[in-house]
């Protein structure tokens, strides 16, 4: 039996879930986890940065211009747009796009390491970077390619459709990080498999944990949100655990 048939079964022979239970062991696995979060946080935005200067200066630079004049110029900002080259927006596409593929590398980086963690093995801020490798990075690409797919599909269909896509693609990451030699095709189907089968748990979980993440972050003085945010992704993993599992001890090891 090859691993997409095997995944296949688990998923569709999975016992009933209890939400206290992934909740409760999502908050303990925080526990261990959450400068590993915050580090996941901090060097996204630390790569994100250039592209967020590239987009936002030109349009800085017109605020401040307009407020030393003392007066609003509304045809400032389309004689900008309209300026704009086809060669600066396909850069600027291409470089979105590059960039949500590191920044999901990052994450599969940060489900390793949660794995680990959660089997009290010791970690290393390299973990984050274990994807960052040319074999990996095209399968990253296609599929922050296909979660933009998906979602603009969803969302012309009234908006609704993506309710229930958002379940299975927040598995993308979790099943390319523990099975990152299966094809792209296979993760995406495997993803939404998953999803289906564990819709209303998954985004229960997913919902309460963002807000909880948030509502902590923001009592923090707000920054403290950088160390909550990762906690949606713990019951993601805890379901991915429960569900499918892992097969060899060693396995994330000898990747």
């Amino acid at each position: 039996m090859n691993a997409v048939n095997s995944i296949l079964e688990k998923i569709s022979n999975a016992k009933q879930l209890d939400f206290g239970s992934i909740f409760s062991e999502s908050i303990e696995l925080f526990k261990k986890t959450w400068l590993q979060g915050f580090l996941l946080q901090a060097i996204t935005i630390i790569i994100m940065l250039p592209l967020i200067i590239v987009i936002y200066a030109p349009l800085i630079g017109i605020f401040m211009t307009q407020s030393k004049s003392g007066h609003s110029d509304p045809e400032a900002f389309t004689a900008f747009f309209a300026g704009m080259s086809l060669i600066y927006i396909v850069f600027i596409v291409v470089a979105v796009f590059a960039l949500s593929a590191v920044s999901f590398a990052l994450n599969a980086g940060f489900f390793r390491m949660m794995r680990k963690l959660d089997h009290n093995e010791q970690v290393t801020t390299s973990d984050l970077f274990h994807f960052f490798k040319a074999n990996y990075f095209n399968k990253t690409f296609m599929l922050m390619l296909a979660t933009v797919g998906i979602a603009i599909l969803a969302i012309l269909l009234c908006y609704l459709p993506i309710f229930y896509a958002m379940v299975p693609l927040s598995f993308f990451t979790v099943m390319f990080a523990f099975n990152p030699d299966l094809s792209t095709g296979d993760i995406v189907k495997l993803s939404f498999k998953l999803g289906h089968k564990k819709w209303l748990l998954a985004f229960g979980l997913i919902i309460v944990s963002a807000i909880l993440a948030e509502i902590v972050g923001l009592l923090l003085c707000g920054i403290g949100v950088l160390f909550t945010a990762a906690f949606v992704y713990h019951p993601v993993y805890f379901i991915y655990k429960k569900v499918i599992g892992f097969e060899n001890g060693n396995q994330i090891s000898e990747i």
